[in-house]
């Protein structure tokens, strides 16, 4: 019905937000990424774009909001998996970035994904049965990250020394305790070639803490 709503920001709350546009409020229900997009221009009292959906139930209907066309695509690519409604969609874009969640998807990451409020293991293992074919073949992966390389049975590479030396390092962080999906962003961050296994790990220890 909406594509955007574009007007004066009158009201801001975690978890919704109101646009004044022509003289009418409107209500948004907001992920947490898009209501910190939004603080500035609540302080500046300024105007705001958001692009929308429109949920429509037998009983009710809501207007959900995004700070940008990418985090509405993956809304709507949500709510396509079975047992993902609205409230659940925005518990995971609160939780993660567009890219972020797709890097999770692709890379199988389950424990990541269980981390949204009310998405259990089984839930997230729906989502990424569902998705993950899908969001590789339509390229939503992070720029760093190639599909390929996903793919591929080693976890981040082939047989060269300087893959062996990246897995080695995968595989250390990922005993300490971080997901699968946090390690790969990072790693494909980090300019490795003069780094032994130890440099690497403190590299990506940095960005990660």
């Amino acid at each position: 019905m909406f594509y955007f709503i574009s007007g004066k920001l009158a009201l801001l709350r975690p978890g919704f937000a109101v646009i004044d546009a022509g003289g009418v409020g409107f209500k948004l229900t907001v992920s947490d990424r898009t209501y910190d997009a939004l603080s500035p221009s609540a302080a500046a009292n300024g105007t705001v774009k958001l692009f929308t959906h429109m949920a429509v139930r037998e009983d009710d209907m809501e207007l959900f909001g995004f700070c940008d066309e990418q985090e509405l695509n993956t809304f709507k690519l949500l709510t396509t998996v079975s047992g993902v409604g609205p409230k659940a969609a925005m518990a995971i874009l609160s939780c993660f970035t567009p890219e972020k969640f797709a890097l999770a998807v692709c890379t199988e990451d389950r424990k990541a994904i269980a981390k949204a409020n009310g998405i259990g293991p089984k839930t997230a293992a729906r989502i990424i049965l569902e998705l993950r074919d899908k969001m590789m073949a339509e390229g939503a992966l992070p720029d760093t990250v190639s599909a390929a390389s996903l793919s591929a049975p080693a976890p981040i590479g082939g047989a060269s020394a300087s893959n062996g030396k990246l897995n080695e390092a995968q595989e250390a962080l990922l005993v300490l305790g971080y997901s699968r999906s946090e390690v790969l962003n990072v790693l494909h961050t980090i300019d490795t070639t003069s780094l032994e296994v130890e440099g690497i790990i403190r590299a990506a220890l940095k960005k990660l803490m």
